[in-house]
């Protein structure tokens, strides 16, 4: 486990400068002199997510079925057991809450229309994605598929398929902390202050261009077995859960799994956030030294961005849900700022 000073050392010499304001106290900002001209590398992840598309479309999916792996997804997003589960852990939330909240706070509403958002237009996008993606691989670098193994279970085949996939899950949480294109799409599921089980939902439909390598343990091993949608719908839920306005740890499994209180020190608004990357698994960052564990003091800390560079709902007399949500969507495309902003982020501010 690293302690905050060891990080912020560590921070000294590895921090990219991503932060696009200098901040004060919450909701107080010094602006540097605004850049006219758009964030133009934010169009590169546009341009890889057409690129993508255009050519799975063009193959027909490399021969996969588009509308059963739509119907795959929807399964795991907003299916009978995912819904169930979600509201299970609701109410897991009024009962042992980390934040008192409302039952509607603002936060959760805007949640809410992320999740609809997910499971309507953003679900063909990541499934169009996928295939073109897994297509791409397969065609590209036909050597990484290993040919079936029958020596070895299928059930240990799919416990290497899952810890891999999650070991692809940390280190593209990681470049989302660290490279500045990246972040500019990633910092959306950063903004928010009131934290929720329907955060998890709280994403840059583009943001999935970055989680595309998480595809490359089933490719590997795709002639060796899947990931039964069971077991997916199952990770999916861990993930929900520890976003969730919880006051929960897992005892001593809390040094292996991750809890809410383990992942909201992620999501913290002071301090750094490049820390408990982990989406099922901590061990990622025990081994790279990014791993705090949670303490009585770190329960109930705040959420979100230092300064609001980014548009959200809890600013203002009213919450404007469809205007925060469009001026989110293209936060990634704003301008950056220079001369303040820059000395800033090279200190260092948090993100």
């Amino acid at each position: 486990m690293a302690s905050d000073s060891d990080l912020a050392a560590q921070r000294a010499s590895d921090d990219p400068p991503i932060t696009t304001r200098t901040v004060g106290a919450r909701g107080t900002v010094n602006r540097g002199r605004r850049v006219t001209r758009l964030y133009w590398p934010a169009f590169s992840i546009v341009a890889i997510a057409v690129a993508l598309i255009t050519i799975g479309a063009t193959s027909r999916w490399g021969g996969s079925n588009f509308a059963q792996a739509m119907s795959s997804l929807r399964v795991v997003l907003v299916g009978p057991v995912t819904l169930a589960l979600l509201a299970v852990f609701l109410v897991v939330e009024r009962l042992r809450p980390a934040q008192r909240r409302k039952v509607l706070a603002r936060g959760y509403r805007q949640d809410l229309l992320y999740a609809v958002l997910n499971a309507t237009l953003v679900a063909p996008l990541v499934v169009a994605l996928t295939l073109s993606f897994s297509q791409l691989a397969r065609r590209g670098a036909p050597w990484i598929v290993i040919p079936k193994v029958g020596l070895i279970p299928h059930g240990v085949i799919i416990v290497v398929i899952f810890v891999a996939m999650d070991a692809c899950n940390w280190l593209a949480h990681l470049a989302n902390h660290r490279i500045r294109m990246f972040w500019r799409f990633h910092e959306l599921h950063h903004s928010q202050e009131d934290m929720s089980v329907l955060t998890v939902f709280r994403t840059h439909p583009l943001i999935h261009v970055s989680y595309l390598i998480t595809l490359l343990p089933g490719v590997v091993l795709i002639a060796n077995g899947s990931i039964p949608t069971t077991l997916l719908v199952a990770y999916a839920a861990v993930v929900a859960f520890e976003h969730s306005n919880t006051n929960l740890g897992f005892g001593p499994l809390g040094r292996v799994f991750v809890s809410p209180n383990y992942h909201r020190q992620h999501h913290r608004l002071q301090g750094r956030q490049d820390i408990n990357l982990g989406f099922a698994l901590t061990i990622w960052d025990q081994m790279s030294h990014r791993a705090v564990f949670p303490s009585a003091a770190t329960v109930r800390i705040d959420t979100g961005l230092p300064g609001r560079p980014l548009t959200v709902e809890q600013s203002g007399d009213r919450a404007h849900h469809v205007r925060v949500l469009l001026a989110q969507l293209v936060g990634p495309f704003r301008p950056l700022r220079t001369d303040a902003d820059a000395t800033s982020a090279a200190t260092g501010s948090g993100q």
